[in-house]
């Protein structure tokens, strides 16, 4: 059974590994995303694909609100990457419940703590996506 298992895990790391390899030809920009999480560039690119902060020397008075907001859209788009990761722990948190469930085989401590990581993920998960909303409204003033 667990050469069965091990088996299983190999052949999807295998079909996984070839579906990310057959990545889509990079166009004049590259892509503001991997596996969903943003870059800390999104939406500073420039025409060129360039990413420079506003200049100070022309006028002190609006460089410096742009300024701010690089800064902010940076620290959103670093929060958005880190909740993205964050959905996927909690995703991966229940999947493990789901196995630690069949594993308990009837076990009532077992079935207990299986549907203890699978609520604790779920809710993790929640606030996750609520957070990653959050983000996304706040990102869109700027």
């Amino acid at each position: 059974m667990v050469q069965k298992l091990y088996l299983t895990f190999a052949t999807l790391v295998v079909v996984l590994a070839t579906a990310l390899s057959y990545a889509p030809v990079a166009h004049a920009c590259p892509s503001d995303t991997l596996l969903g999480i943003p870059a800390w560039y999104k939406g500073l690119q420039g025409p060129n694909c360039d990413v420079s902060p506003p200049s100070s020397k022309a006028n002190p008075d609006t460089d410096g609100s742009k300024l701010r907001n690089f800064i902010i859209k940076i620290a959103l788009n670093v929060i958005q990457a880190a909740l993205v990761i964050v959905g996927y722990i909690a995703a991966f948190f229940v999947i493990k419940g789901g196995f630690l469930y069949i594993m308990s085989q009837g076990e009532p401590s077992g079935i207990e703590s299986a549907k203890k990581t699978i609520a604790n993920a779920l809710i993790g998960l929640i606030i996750a996506l609520l957070s990653a909303a959050i983000v996304n409204a706040v990102a869109g003033i700027f």
